[in-house]
C-alpha cells in the first residue's frame, strides 16, 4: 500500500442517486443527472465519488435489495448511461466507486425465486433456510435491524429464511462455495466496466453461525452505541452469531484475490459488528480489505473524548490496514444537525469537514455535506423509508438526510422539472448550490478552500497521527510526515474556549484554509465557537 495508491488519504464524495439530480423529471434522481453535475464534484477538490446502488431492484430498501446485480434499474438509466458517467468521471480526474450489497439479495431475484420453490432444486442451498422449532416458532432468537425475528416463513418449502434487514431482503448462504463464486462473478462484471472501487455494504454480514445458536442477551446498560436506538429490540442481544463469523475472512481473501488482477482498486468494508473497530483492524490490510469503516463517528456523540478515544483504540490495533472516516451518510441523521443542535451556526459544516478529513486515513463525505444542509423534519404521510415507518415517532428513519440537492432556489431546488421523490425543506432552498457559489465565505466556498489547502499539505493526507490531551470540547491532534508535523486543535463547543497548551508555544498558524480559525498567544490556544487552528 504505498503512498501512490490513489485511495489513500482520498476524499470520497457519496452520491445516493435518487436524491441527486433528475435528468427526466420524475421526481427521481438518475444515472445521467449525476453525470451532468460531475463538473461541480470535480470542482469540490475531493478524488472519487460513490454511487449508492442503482442496480435492478423492487426499491423495498431503495436499491439495496437487488434483483440484478449486472444490470441498471430503469429507474436510474441504463448501461450505457454508467459506462457514459465512467468515462466523464475519469476525464475530470475522479475515481468511482459503486456500492457492492453481497450479504443478500431481494426477494425477487431470481436465485431466491428458484430457491424457495422446493428443497432440492439448484439453489435450494444458496439462501439460509431453517426448519421451524416443533412448536413452529424460528428456529433462534435471532433480530432483523429493521425490527422484529429476523426470519421468514415460506409455505412452499416449509421453512424460514433468514433476513437481517428486511423480510424482502433474504440472506445468502455463503458457506455455499457455489454462492461465494456466484458473487465474486458479479463483482467481476463492473470491475470490467472500469470501476475504480468497492463500497461493500454490510460486509461482516455475509456469513452466519451453521448452528444456529441463541445471540446472549445485552443488558440494558450497554444498549448504545452502534446506531441503534434503546427503542430497537434489536439493541437487546449481543449479535455473536448473526454476522462477523471467522468464516468471512476467507472471503474477503478471495475477493482481494480477485481485485488484485485489476490495477489499483480499493474496497471499503462497512463493518457494524459489537466490537466494529477491532473488526475493522480484522478486516484489513495485505490479503484483505483496502480499508473499512464503522459507525462510531455516525453516533450523536459529539465529544472530543468520544472523538479521541475511537481514533486512539483503532490506531492500537490497525497495524497493516487503512481507516476511513465518515460523520455523514444516507442512513443516520445529517451531521450539522447531530452535531450541531437545533440551530447550528454556518460555519460548524465546514469545521466538521475540516476534522474528518484531518484523521490518519481516507474520509467519505456524503452529498450537501458541501452545503452545510440541515435534517428535514419530515411529516409522517411524506415518509418513505420502512424503517422509519416502522419505529415512528420515536424514530423518524433516515428519509430526513435524503432529501433531494438543492441546486437553486426554485421550487424543485434544480433537482427536477417534476415533484421530487421528497420534499426539498424551506431551509435547503437558501443553502442551495447557485446561492452559495456567490459567497466567499459560504460552507461550500469554505469546503473547496480547505480541500484545495489540503492538497498542499502532504502530512494531513499521508502522516502519521497523534492525539493530545484529555479534555473537552477541544479536540488536539497532529500529524507528521518525513519531519513535518501539523498541529490542529477543534473546539466542537458553542461557547469561545482558551486552552493551556505547550505544544503550541510558538507554533505559526496557518492560514489559507477557509476556515472560522483561532489564534495562538504562547502557549495558549484562543478558539471561536466551533473553531479551527492549524498550525506548525
Amino acid at each position: 500500500m504505498s503512498k501512490t495508491s490513489w485511495w489513500r488519504g482520498a476524499i470520497i464524495y457519496q452520491i445516493y442517486p435518487r436524491s441527486f439530480r433528475d435528468s427526466n423529471g420524475d421526481g427521481v434522481g438518475d444515472l445521467p443527472g449525476i453525470t451532468e453535475r460531475l463538473e461541480y464534484v470535480a470542482a469540490l477538490g475531493v478524488d472519487a465519488i460513490w454511487v449508492s446502488p442503482f442496480f435492478t431492484s423492487p426499491m423495498a430498501d431503495f436499491g439495496y435489495d437487488i434483483a440484478d446485480y449486472r444490470d441498471v434499474d430503469p429507474l436510474f438509466g441504463t448501461l450505457a448511461d454508467f459506462d457514459l458517467l465512467v468515462t466523464k468521471a475519469h476525464s475530470l480526474g475522479l475515481k468511482v466507486m459503486i456500492d457492492q450489497v453481497l450479504s443478500h439479495t431481494s426477494i425477487e431475484h431470481a436465485w431466491f425465486k428458484e430457491s424457495r420453490e422446493s428443497r432440492d432444486n439448484p439453489k435450494a442451498d444458496w439462501y439460509v433456510w431453517a426448519d421451524a422449532k416443533p412448536d413452529g416458532t424460528p428456529p433462534n432468537n435471532w433480530l432483523s435491524i429493521f425490527g422484529g425475528v429476523a426470519w421468514q416463513w415460506e409455505p412452499r418449502r416449509r421453512q424460514y429464511f433468514l433476513h437481517n434487514f428486511l423480510a424482502s431482503q433474504p440472506d445468502l448462504n455463503f458457506h455455499n462455495p457455489d454462492v461465494r463464486k456466484a458473487m465474486l462473478d458479479n463483482v467481476q462484471f463492473w470491475l470490467d466496466r472500469g470501476v475504480d472501487g468497492l463500497r461493500l455494504d454490510a460486509i461482516n454480514f455475509c456469513f452466519h453461525d451453521p448452528l444456529l445458536r441463541d445471540n446472549p442477551a445485552k443488558p440494558e446498560a450497554l444498549r448504545v452505541g452502534r446506531g441503534f436506538s434503546p427503542d430497537n429490540p434489536y439493541a437487546f442481544q449481543f449479535h455473536h452469531y448473526n454476522n462477523t463469523q471467522p468464516e468471512n475472512l476467507q472471503l474477503l481473501r478471495e475477493l482481494r484475490g480477485l481485485l488484485d488482477e485489476y490495477p489499483d482498486i480499493a474496497a471499503l468494508g462497512e463493518i457494524s459488528a459489537e466490537d466494529s473497530v477491532a473488526t475493522m483492524a480484522e478486516y484489513t490490510g495485505p490479503g484483505l480489505l483496502h480499508m473499512g469503516y464503522s459507525f462510531e463517528l455516525l453516533t450523536d456523540d459529539i465529544s472530543a473524548h468520544h472523538v479521541r478515544e475511537t481514533v486512539r483504540r483503532l490506531e492500537a490495533c490497525l497495524f497493516e490496514g487503512w481507516p476511513c472516516w465518515a460523520i455523514s451518510n444516507h442512513d443516520v441523521q445529517r451531521v450539522v444537525s447531530r452535531w450541531g443542535g437545533a440551530a447550528p451556526p454556518e460555519h460548524i459544516a465546514s469545521q466538521l469537514t475540516a476534522l474528518v478529513c484531518s484523521l490518519r486515513g481516507s474520509a467519505c463525505i456524503y452529498q450537501g455535506e458541501e452545503l452545510g444542509l440541515t435534517e428535514a423534519d419530515l411529516p409522517f404521510e411524506m415518509l418513505q423509508d420502512p424503517y422509519g415507518i416502522a419505529f415512528w415517532p420515536t424514530f423518524k428513519g433516515r428519509d430526513g438526510c435524503r432529501t433531494p440537492m438543492p441546486w437553486d432556489e426554485t421550487a424543485q431546488g434544480g433537482f427536477t422539472s417534476g415533484t421530487p421523490w421528497l420534499p426539498i425543506p424551506d431551509a435547503h432552498h437558501a443553502l442551495s448550490v447557485a446561492q452559495q457559489s456567490t459567497r466567499e465565505d459560504s460552507p461550500l466556498s469554505r469546503f473547496r478552500n480547505f480541500l484545495r489547502w489540503r492538497k498542499t499539505q502532504p502530512a494531513l493526507i499521508f502522516g502519521e497521527i497523534e492525539l493530545h490531551g484529555a479534555g473537552d470540547p477541544v479536540l488536539v491532534l497532529s500529524r507528521q510526515l518525513e519531519g513535518h508535523r501539523i498541529f490542529a486543535a477543534f473546539n466542537l463547543s458553542a461557547g469561545s474556549e482558551r486552552v493551556h497548551l505547550p505544544l503550541f508555544n510558538g507554533l505559526r498558524v496557518f492560514d489559507g484554509h477557509g476556515l472560522v480559525s483561532g489564534s495562538i498567544d504562547g502557549d495558549t490556544v484562543i478558539l471561536p465557537p466551533h473553531g479551527v487552528v492549524f498550525a506548525e
